[in-house]
């Protein structure tokens, strides 16, 4: 009985090790993006993004040898649903985990990557998200807290507007956006006299548009989702609203511009990223997305792109497949784009996981983002 014991428990352990190194032929990262409901938009792009950089890589033989295996689930944009992908995908033993992109549904399911100590990359911007003290999240993407004070300048010095109505969307990002721009704006001279609430999927921005008319105020600021963005831009053509408008990044993305239609053009925005910026590798970029996918990639896109390139160095960095020790090589990671040309640009990472790099602002004309002014990293300023 104790020889049958002994040969089964044998046999178990076999079987285990043997899973083991079978898990270890690939670097299994779990994709867990809004492919339907609000979300669709940002997290279909971001999705794409990884796709490209995970073909890209594999076909140049990998990450230290090994083949990444890239696993695509739903969160339906919904933070309870993410909670649970993100536990599946914890169970299933991956390494990384890239997603969810909407910061609502990022700040309830980084808590179970975090217990299981795995390296999280998203794409959120809510502040809130890198403040927590989690050694596991990485964004790909600007805080608010970094991005806001760069359009509070553009509002305050290149429009001279002293008084600013800003129309947000109600949820966690927008409300986050919200407090960002109110400070900096306060900070470089300006005040907003109009806060004009709206909810997550709104259709009908008639009365929010009609209020920022009769708030009279040098210019408006728009901080929603992507397809509302475009809703707003095309209800201000429509009622004919002649100030400034500008925005972050889902203001002037290439979905919103196609949505919007003629009624993007002249929308004015800093973002961290887009394909039209004037960089060789970015161009390269967006003719390589283009071929993959034949859509024009926007800032979600790049973000997942990119987010892929910075695991690799990474993981290149430390060495081995470590989560812990990958997630330390993060914290302080420099990665330079003429090294590293999948990152595009130069990328710097404190030790919370927020990244540094270039920026700029664009206005939309002829359908299309053009880049008015690069603006250095913010470590690059005295």
């Amino acid at each position: 009985m104790n020889s049958l014991h002994t040969t089964l428990l044998a046999a178990t352990c076999f079987t285990a090790f043997s899973a083991g190194v079978q898990a270890q032929n690939t670097i299994k990262i779990a994709g867990l993006y809004e492919l339907s409901g609000a979300g669709a938009s940002a997290g279909t792009m971001f999705k794409n993004g990884v796709d490209v950089a995970v073909k890209e890589i594999n076909a140049a033989g990998g990450v230290l040898g090994k083949k990444i295996e890239h696993n695509i689930a739903d969160t339906q944009s919904n933070p309870g649903v993410a909670k649970g992908l993100a536990t599946k995908a914890v169970d299933d033993g991956v390494f990384a985990v890239f997603g969810p992109v909407f910061s609502g549904s990022i700040l309830v399911s980084m808590a179970e990557t975090r217990k299981a100590e795995v390296p999280n990359f998203t794409g959120g911007e809510a502040t809130a998200i890198t403040t927590q003290g989690n050694p596991y999240i990485f964004r790909t993407s600007f805080t608010q807290a970094s991005a806001m004070p760069k359009v509070a300048r553009y509002i305050a010095d290149n429009l001279k507007a002293k008084n600013v109505a800003v129309i947000y969307v109600n949820n966690d990002f927008g409300k986050g956006g919200r407090d960002a721009i109110a400070k900096s704006l306060e900070a470089a001279g300006a005040k907003v006299v109009a806060d004009i609430s709206t909810d997550s999927g709104q259709v009908d921005f008639s009365a929010p548009v009609l209020k920022a008319k009769q708030a009279n105020a040098d210019a408006l600021f728009v901080y929603t989702n992507e397809e509302e963005s475009a809703r707003a831009l095309r209800e201000l053509r429509k009622q004919g609203f002649n100030k400034p408008i500008v925005g972050e990044t889902t203001l002037t993305g290439q979905k919103v511009i196609d949505l919007a239609g003629e009624a993007a053009n002249g929308a004015v925005a800093h973002v961290g990223l887009t394909v039209d910026a004037p960089n060789p590798r970015m161009l390269a970029f967006k003719a390589k997305f283009y071929q993959e996918t034949k859509t024009i990639s926007d800032h979600n896109g790049i973000k997942g792109y990119t987010g892929v390139y910075v695991l690799k160095a990474a993981i290149e960095k430390a060495g081995k497949l470590d989560r812990k020790a990958v997630a330390a090589a993060l914290h302080g990671l420099v990665v330079k784009a003429d090294k590293n040309p999948g990152v595009i640009l130069d990328v710097a990472f404190d030790d919370k996981g927020d990244l540094d790099r270039e920026s700029f602002i664009v206005e939309v004309k002829g359908g299309k983002q053009e880049v008015k002014e690069v603006l250095p990293p913010l470590s690059a300023k005295k």
